[in-house]
């Protein structure tokens, strides 16, 4: 008796494992491209302009503020370094801190701050107008999903919260305000 469960239960254990492996190895996987190569289609007003909203907001200058003085002043108070070199700062002020340059495209800069793939996922594999067509294939290919605005204000707080030496009250839905980016419905 213990032969023949054992013998159904190890292949399911190693299907099991071997699924749960892949799936994982699959989310790490995705490349990032970069805000340049994200902006080739999403700038045009006809699916919504994303890319100048993006360009407008302050994600965009966000590693730029890493370069002023103030900036330099609390990171060398808080962690002995320039705020463009210490990686609490850069983990909030930029995309893909601390990945593996492997994981870059040549068109990805971190000097760009917080960009598309921030939020939306690592873009290589889910770029193409044929996979963007397909939301299931989108988010099959690294596109985060979003079930509702609390995933999205969850998503923000990872950066906007008390862990940050400047933080200010953070209003999640004023915020969000200035930056939401929808495609439009007919889309």
């Amino acid at each position: 008796m213990f032969k023949k469960n054992l013998f159904m239960i190890l292949p399911l254990t190693f299907l099991f494992l071997f699924t749960t492996l892949a799936a994982t190895a699959t989310a790490q996987d995705h490349n990032y491209v970069g805000v340049k190569k994200c902006g080739m289609c999403h700038k045009k007003d006809k699916i919504g302009n994303q890319l100048k909203i993006w360009k407008e907001s302050k994600h965009s200058k966000a590693y730029e503020t890493l370069k002023s003085e103030e900036a330099d002043k609390i990171a060398m108070e808080k962690y002995g370094k320039k705020a463009v070199e210490a990686d609490e700062c850069l983990k909030c002020h930029t995309t893909g801190h601390g990945l593996d340059a492997a994981r870059f495209e040549k068109s990805f800069k971190i000097t760009d701050g917080v960009q598309c793939e921030n939020c939306h996922g690592a873009g290589k594999d889910y770029k193409k107008k044929k996979i963007m067509k397909d939301h299931a294939k989108s988010v099959e290919n690294g596109l985060t999903e979003y079930a509702d605005e609390a995933a999205i204000e969850k998503q923000c707080k990872t950066c906007h919260n008390e862990e940050s030496p400047t933080y200010k009250e953070f209003d999640f839905h004023e915020m969000w305000g200035k930056i939401k980016h929808p495609v439009p419905a007919d889309k």
